[in-house]
């Protein structure tokens, strides 16, 4: 019997003997992008019975990395023109570390002179990396330089770090991370959360929104219903610390940074196996996606696939067959981990709200209606607290 599970980024085989036979299965947990130079391509695997693998870009493509890389270059030449920042939405392990390579890798992809002077003027660029952990995470890329791919340990070898060059700046406290957003000269700020739903990069999208002189630039997979989602899609104004930002500023996506595999590389992943599986259950995706996988799928490999819905119980036989599901009764009963959930979040935004307000208050420049607008807005927020426990 199976349930829709996942494992993170790892690949799990579990072999299960019953009756004096032997199945296996593999869960694919996140697979990998392909496409990734620091890191080597995800293990593939020789055989299975059955496969339960993710589908988050079943229904997409990424940019190679020749393309993504020069659309980078260009995004930034283009709005350090215009005097604004390029704020990028980054999650805290993986994608800031590839960023920082391509950014050391372009100058040795052209000579022509309109990309130089585009070079020059990144490389006269402030990069901050705004987040605590992203920092960390640089750290431990660092120590085990072995794990990279062939490519990037011969550069190793011949002494060019791939993960610093000229201008980048690392930002550890949050009095450093709010002295960002009085910064004059045009910079690059890459900072945490991905998806923009908690941490700093919320103070650096309502100092930046606003500005159209300013790009937000996205490099990763945005859930539907978080902050970075109704960005990306179009939302002509969104809600920070409890205020109405204006989305003036442009609004970029690369997709190709994302970790995930996209559709190419999760056919790949299962054209890989020597021995097919029977069956392929595909999880961790949007429906849409997911649709467009499974008709790949058969299509190409005539292997069953079976979208499962959430809290369904299938039984691995001859014949795929459902053994159970959860009522609608039942699937409620995770609603209480979600407002607990919620809850931490709520605490994390006031955090942040208070120092923002702190810092508003000790600004001498500050007019008396603002600060009024501020404390009207305040009580707005106690009121709706009062609803909440009354």
């Amino acid at each position: 019997m199976m349930q829709d599970i996942c494992f993170g980024s790892s690949i799990i085989e579990v072999w299960i003997k019953e009756n004096g036979e032997e199945k296996k299965i593999v869960f694919t947990g996140d697979l990998g992008n392909n496409d990734i130079p620091l890191l080597d391509s995800p293990t593939m695997i020789d055989s299975a019975d059955y496969l339960v693998m993710e589908s988050t870009y079943g229904g997409r493509l990424h940019m190679r990395n020749d393309d993504k890389a020069e659309m980078f270059l260009n995004i930034v030449s283009e709005t350090i023109d215009r005097g604004g920042n390029v704020v990028i939405p980054s999650f805290a392990v993986g994608r800031t570390q590839e960023i920082l390579y391509e950014l050391n890798k372009l100058k040795e992809e052209r000579d022509d002179k309109e990309f130089l002077e585009k070079y020059e003027k990144l490389m006269n660029t402030q990069v901050y990396v705004d987040s605590p952990l992203a920092i960390s995470a640089t750290e431990v890329f660092k120590q085990n330089m072995n794990l990279f791919d062939e490519e990037v340990r011969k550069e190793i070898e011949n002494g060019d770090n791939p993960l610093d060059f000229p201008g980048l700046k690392f930002t550890q406290t949050a009095e450093e991370s709010r002295e960002l957003n009085e910064i004059t000269v045009p910079s690059i700020i890459i900072s945490a959360s991905g998806m923009c739903e908690v941490g700093r990069i919320k103070h650096h999208l309502k100092h930046n929104l606003w500005n159209p002189n300013s790009t937000i630039l996205f490099v990763g997979y945005q859930a539907p219903g978080t902050l970075g989602y109704k960005i990306v899609n179009g939302e002509k104004s969104v809600r920070i610390f409890g205020e109405d930002i204006a989305v003036n500023a442009r609004i970029e996506y690369i997709e190709g940074y994302s970790g995930h595999a996209d559709q190419e590389w999760l056919l790949n992943f299962v054209y890989s196996f020597r021995n097919k599986p029977k069956h392929i259950f595909l999880v961790h995706g949007e429906p849409e996606g997911q649709k467009i996988l499974k008709e790949k799928l058969l299509e190409t490999t005539e292997i069953p696939v079976t979208i499962p819905d959430y809290g369904e119980t299938y039984r691995l036989d001859d014949r795929i067959s459902i053994e159970s599901r959860i009522d609608k009764k039942e699937k409620n009963k995770y609603l209480r981990l979600e407002v607990l959930e919620r809850l931490v979040t709520l605490k994390e935004e006031l955090e942040d709200m208070d120092a923002i307000i702190r810092q508003d208050l000790d600004d001498e420049d500050k007019k008396d209606e603002e600060i009024i607008e501020i404390n009207e807005r305040i009580k707005e927020l106690e009121m709706q607290i009062v609803k909440i426990i009354s």
